[in-house]
């Protein structure tokens, strides 16, 4: 099967920047007590389920998963990037990393009791949304949880030559009603929503989103 242009391009520009982007969001969570808060109440809603295991997809460098870790979740991540497993593998030594594309992996139907995607659906084209939140749907068990983040908006974010590398990528910034109604179309049901206005402190150039979301415990689809 031929590789959609999307993740080839993702890819190349992750595995560019991957050194620099590692050293430059190593300590992002310190300075963020509402996304940590936000990844303690998913840890938290799973561990009460007694849910299987989660995967932190898009993971990069591996932040979120460590610390999803260290909340005492069984969590393993996977990015599209070698570059990035890589340095993943080497600043969490005790985490489980994998390579992979998160629209197609290589997982039992119904064999994670979490998902998180922090920041990385914003790479899929618009119309691809629908298969991936479908396969959101697939991998999770019922009762199991999806956690989303993303900035918010219409227009994409065009980034070009960071950190000084040849490279360009569109970020696809969301709007969170379209997000709640893909995933409602994919059987998911949206538990809660957070809108963060931007901080300039953090960088932020423009409305910070994350929904909270569960696959039915009666699964309405298979």
């Amino acid at each position: 099967m031929t590789e959609p242009d999307f993740l080839r391009t993702t890819r190349a520009f992750y595995d560019a920047v991957a050194d620099d982007y590692a050293d430059h969001f190593r300590d992002v969570l310190a300075s963020r007590p509402l996304d940590r808060s936000l990844l303690a109440c998913f840890a938290e809603l799973v561990r009460a389920d007694g849910a299987g295991p989660v995967a932190d997809l898009g993971c990069g460098p591996g932040l979120v998963t460590a610390h999803l870790a260290a909340l005492g979740l069984s969590v393993f991540g996977v990015d599209l990037s070698p570059r990035m497993v890589a340095h993943a593998r080497r600043e969490h030594p005790g985490v489980r990393f994998e390579e992979g594309a998160m629209t197609s992996l290589d997982l039992p139907d119904g064999s994670l009791g979490g998902v998180v995607a922090w920041y990385s659906i914003i790479h899929t084209p618009q119309e691809r949304l629908p298969e991936l939140f479908a396969e959101f749907h697939r991998l999770l068990a019922p009762g199991g949880h999806l956690l989303v983040a993303f900035q918010t908006g219409d227009e994409p974010l065009h980034v070009a030559q960071p950190f000084g590398h040849p490279v360009s990528l569109d970020f696809q910034r969301r709007q969170p009603d379209r997000i709640a109604g893909l995933a409602a179309a994919a059987g998911l049901a949206v538990r809660a929503r957070m809108l963060r206005e931007p901080d300039e402190e953090l960088g932020d150039t423009a409305p910070q989103a994350c929904l909270m979301i569960r696959k039915p415990a009666a699964a309405a689809r298979s």
